[in-house]
């Protein structure tokens, strides 16, 4: 499947080309990572983002969205692969977005909403606990108390958290099991009784884990209703899925142009060695694997977009496509570069780096292939 990119689409899809080509190149993660800057991004740089509406993609326009849907969003978040940009558009333009259009109520809404448009309100989303398959228990309690919830736990791999203002936290308020009984509470990232750990990822990022102890939510932290945020919650792993897939093929993308360069300019015997035919079945072959990915993701935003019952199929088909290409690229791209490839120096070694952590997070393939399974009755 391919859509046919209207005018509006290729517009968009050129300023982000050119935003991370000229912003954030490659270079700049090495350089965030070197300086070992706080946060993990660059708060300028978001601002930018925020003002060229990126935030706003998602959100429909009665709360002053531009109403693209996951399918503009993830031309975006492609461009932002392709320079491995370390940037938080997952989960302050998509992941957080997501939770509150799906569990908010009208009022909450009204109010959070334009915050996140105009690029005001930063908000992580605390829900992994460390379980691959993320079908565990939610193990994190949230208790009712006489002016609210207090809450207790730990989440892992919460990302962005810190340059977050508020941390959306996903917490048991009843003992159901099967993950029922679930609620989203908006706590401050710098509430009393929150501990972030923040540490370095192999490809140069900030993972951040946190704990939760005894930490008193109002009433009014609670998003929505309370126990209603299993179908929220399913909504919004069905959007990171398919997001971080439209920016895996991204990095896929480019670091398969870059390798074909290389094939064509890197010369032994007198001859580039991209002549040789062993070579150019390797290159086909990641060629053709790419346009698979292609297609799945658009079918997947598509899918998810119009609101299909398939949606969440086709979400675990393309993150698990997208994570066996992208690491197969990679390796594939390190191999034929050769030593020059495992230097830092160079930057086709960070896509390799990337490609593993990027495997793993949201369910990793195995997880994604079980699940379709699962949702087709097989």
């Amino acid at each position: 499947m391919q859509w046919e990119m209207s005018d509006e689409d290729k517009l968009l899809k050129q300023s982000a080309d050119e935003f991370f080509r000229e912003k954030l190149p490659v270079n700049s993660l090495r350089i965030m990572r070197d300086r070992n800057e706080s946060k993990g991004f660059s708060p300028e740089i978001w601002r930018d983002m925020a003002e060229l509406g990126w935030t706003s993609i998602i959100i429909p326009e009665e709360f002053g969205g531009l109403n693209l849907g996951l399918r503009g969003l993830s031309t975006v978040l492609e461009a932002s692969g392709r320079t491995l940009a370390p940037s938080p558009l997952l989960p302050y333009a998509l992941l957080s977005a997501s939770v509150i259009l799906e569990a908010g109520t009208a009022e909450q809404k009204l109010s959070l909403l334009p915050a996140l448009v105009e690029g005001r309100l930063l908000m992580a989303v605390a829900h992994d606990e460390g379980s691959q398959s993320l079908r565990l228990p939610v193990s994190t309690q949230a208790v009712r108390s006489e002016e609210g919830f207090v809450i207790n736990g730990l989440k892992s791999m919460v990302l962005d958290a810190p340059g977050a203002d508020k941390l959306l936290v996903l917490a048991r308020t009843r003992a159901d099991q099967n993950n029922e009984g679930l609620s989203w509470f908006m706590i401050d990232r710098d509430a009393a009784g929150v501990e972030l750990k923040t540490f370095r990822l192999v490809d140069g990022r900030l993972g951040c884990h946190i704990a939760f102890e005894n930490v008193k939510a109002p009433f009014e932290a609670l998003l929505g209703y309370e126990g209603k945020a299993q179908a929220s919650y399913e909504k919004m792993l069905d959007a990171a899925a398919i997001g971080l897939a439209a920016e895996m093929f991204g990095s896929a993308s480019a670091a398969f142009e870059m390798t074909l360069s290389y094939l064509k300019e890197r010369k032994q015997f007198g001859v580039a060695i991209g002549s040789f035919q062993a070579l150019q079945h390797r290159a086909a072959q990641m060629y053709c694997e790419l346009e698979l990915c292609r297609a799945a993701i658009q079918r997947a935003a598509g899918a998810y977009d119009a609101g299909e019952s398939a949606s969440s199929a086709y979400a675990s088909l393309a993150k698990a496509k997208v994570s066996d290409v992208f690491a197969h690229i990679a390796r594939e791209a390190v191999q034929l570069y050769g030593g020059i490839g495992m230097t830092d120096e160079h930057d086709i070694g960070f896509y390799l780096k990337r490609s593993r952590i990027t495997a793993e997070l949201f369910g990793n393939a195995t997880y994604h292939r079980e699940r379709y399974a699962r949702l087709a009755d097989f």
